[in-house]
């Protein structure tokens, strides 16, 4: 298999994922409401799976592997722009929480940015995995021998063996540090 083999099957739950969440946020639209815990299961998804799963792999070791070579200026670029895009997403994931905590303690008015944030993430992720797929990767092989790649696809299995118990134990030590829970 190729390295970008388990990234774009990744690919494809996240796809599965941002279509739930567009019919959730039309049926918003329509009823005038949303299901804050929807939201905080689109929020973990988000932040679990597609970025600290998988922009994690991209970001800590496709990328990292990449930019040891000689890229091209613009194959360099692009993948600039790929950790830019998963900055962005970062950022609107977090406004997206912000304003789901609001809504969940009755601002109403949040209920716009929810809506707003969820639409941006739904417009976001379609191009970002369509460059990827359809540009980066593709172009990727010109710069990895299939033994690199194949270290790569390795390198990706102990990467999502270990992060599940990596998100827990920071889950624990945010609740066991001096201040505890109620330090939160």
């Amino acid at each position: 298999m190729q390295a970008r083999g388990p990234l774009m099957i990744e690919h494809r739950l996240i796809e599965k994922m941002i279509a739930l969440i567009k019919e959730k946020n039309d049926q918003a639209g329509e009823t005038g409401g949303i299901d804050p815990h929807f939201v905080d299961v689109a929020l973990d998804f988000i932040r679990t799976y597609a970025d600290w799963t998988h922009h994690g792999k991209e970001e800590d070791i496709l990328f990292r592997d990449l930019a040891q070579k000689d890229l091209s200026d613009f194959d360099r670029k692009m993948m600039d722009e790929l950790v830019e895009e998963h900055v962005f997403g970062r950022k609107i994931t977090a406004e997206l929480d912000r304003a789901n905590d609001r809504y969940r303690d009755g601002d109403e008015a949040a209920l716009a940015e929810i809506s707003d944030r969820l639409k941006t993430l739904v417009e976001f992720y379609p191009r970002h995995i369509r460059k990827e797929d359809e540009e980066f990767f593709p172009a990727m092989r010109n710069y990895l021998s299939w033994e690199e790649e194949q270290q790569m696809l390795a390198e990706f299995q102990e990467f999502d063996r270990q992060m599940i118990h990596e998100k827990y134990r920071k889950v624990v030590d945010a609740y066991s540090g001096p201040q505890g829970a109620e330090g939160k």
